[in-house]
């Protein structure tokens, strides 16, 4: 399964909207998953203009779940940006 195909593989039909970033049946994490597809043809744009991904998982307990790209915690390899100022200057 490629996690970057174009379109979208039949398994991800009827997956659900998970509110943390795991599955919603077991809990497993998304390292978990037996299938990964990365909805990069529909990006929607947040309200500081970046933008974010539906992420599909199939859990090992069959369950099919999204979540949006931006909902991912951050990890000791991500890179977290602080939000812009409300002022628009630059961070000392």
């Amino acid at each position: 399964m490629d996690a970057f195909a174009p379109i979208p593989p039949n398994w991800t039909q009827g997956a659900v909207h998970a509110h943390n970033f795991c599955c919603p049946s077991c809990r497993a994490t998304t390292t978990e998953a037996q299938q990964v597809w990365i909805n990069r043809r529909s990006p929607v744009f947040t309200e500081d203009h970046r933008r974010k991904w539906q992420e599909f998982y199939q859990c090992q307990c069959e369950t099919v779940w999204w979540v949006w790209s931006t909902d991912r915690p951050p990890n000791d390899l991500t890179k977290v940006e602080p939000p812009p100022l409300p002022w628009g200057g630059s961070r000392f």
